[in-house]
Order: C-alpha cells, then sequence, then structure tokens
C-alpha cells in the first residue's frame, strides 16, 4: 500500500477569492501525468524543466474548456519539496480555481494537507527543521525586522550555528573527559593548548553522534 507520503498531492497556492492570478500546485511522481489528462496544448511530460507552457484546461469528459492558462513545470530534483512540481497559473476567482482544484483531485491527486509541501520538503532533504519553521515565519511576518530574521533562518544561519556550537560542545566534553581519565599533562601540549591535537580526539567521535 503506497502510504500519504507518495501520494501527489494539490493544493491552491495563492489566498482564494478575486484577483488577477491564482495558482494550483502539484506536487509528487504523477503530477506531469494528471496535469497532462486535464491540459490542451503540449505534452507537459516532453517540456524542459523550470518552463512555462501556454494552454487551456479542460474537463476530460465534457472536453469543456474551464479557463486558458500558463502552467509552470519543475522537475525533481530542483524544487522545493525535490519531487516533480506542476503549478497552473489560471485567472483569479474563486469558482475557476476551484473547479481546476476539484478536476485535479478527481484525476487522482489528493487533496495537500496544511503545510505537506514543507513537510515533504523536510522529509525529502531539502530544509531542515529550522528551515522548515521558517517558512512559515516569513509568511506570518508583519515587519522588515521579522522577515529579515525569517529569511536568515531560512538560508542556514541558525542551523551553522547550532551545528558550530554543538560541535564545540562535543569537542570540550570529550577532552575533559579524556583528562579527567588519564591526567591533564597527557592532552595539552607544552604551548598549553592545541586546537588540532583536541580535533583529532573528536573527530572519530563526531560521525557517530550524528
Amino acid at each position: 500500500m503506497i502510504t500519504k507520503e507518495f501520494d501527489t498531492i494539490t493544493a491552491i497556492a495563492t489566498p482564494l477569492g478575486e484577483g488577477v492570478i491564482d495558482i494550483v500546485r502539484l506536487s509528487g511522481k504523477e503530477a506531469l501525468a494528471i496535469a497532462n489528462r486535464v491540459f490542451q496544448g503540449k505534452n507537459l511530460e516532453a517540456v524542459a524543466s523550470h518552463t512555462l507552457t501556454y494552454g487551456y484546461i479542460i474537463g476530460p469528459q465534457t472536453q469543456k474548456i474551464l479557463d486558458e492558462f500558463m502552467v509552470s513545470v519543475m522537475l525533481a530534483p530542483r524544487t522545493f519539496t525535490r519531487e516533480n512540481v506542476v503549478e497552473i497559473n489560471t485567472h483569479g476567482g474563486i469558482a475557476v480555481t476551484n473547479e481546476i482544484l476539484q478536476l485535479l483531485l478527481r484525476q487522482g491527486a489528493r487533496m495537500a494537507e496544511p503545510g505537506e509541501f514543507t513537510k515533504r520538503a523536510f522529509l525529502n532533504g531539502r530544509v531542515d527543521l529550522t528551515q522548515a519553521e521558517a517558512v512559515m515565519d516569513i509568511i506570518r511576518a508583519k515587519t522588515d525586522k521579522a522577515m529579515n530574521v525569517a529569511i536568515k533562518q531560512l538560508d542556514g544561519s541558525l542551523k551553522s550555528l547550532i551545528t558550530n556550537t554543538r560541535q564545540e560542545i562535543l569537542t570540550k566534553s570529550i577532552l575533559t573527559t579524556r583528562i579527567r581519565r588519564r591526567g591533564r599533562d597527557d592532552y595539552l601540549t607544552p604551548e598549553g593548548k592545541d586546537a588540532r591535537f583536541c580535533q583529532s580526539l573528536v573527530q572519530p567521535f563526531a560521525h557517530s553522534q550524528t
């Protein structure tokens, strides 16, 4: 049985309402195949990655044109979720956007749970937990300062700080333990401190702790 983590998911990626453009996103192994079944235009499975293609969206049973639109095709692994991603850029409007979403669901996609695109990015190694949290912080930011803090977290600054701090603590912890067991003089050079020597003590243990 295929678990939910491997389903092809879909959701409206923009605030639902009246506007110039709404985006309906698909992510998963079957994203291109599902989009192709409702797309009238080029074969989406044959277009280059990270390109826009013009066409129409149709009901497979009725052959009725629902809208004309641009569709973005982005192939794994160079996407946010590291899965195949299709984004349908349709004219903004509650009725047409909902109809497109329902059409994709009827073709085999599953409705994405809140935050599931970011969850997949985490499960597929695209972001770590600190970066996943930063995505929501950016969305919710109401000031420039809050946004800038979240952006720094998203680019990996917090992850680097945590990693470096962890390494420093690990280094000191292992060195302290060995000094207690075998004596201070065995682990200090005549100059008093030797960073390279300390690092040689830590290296065999660092990988086992990850």
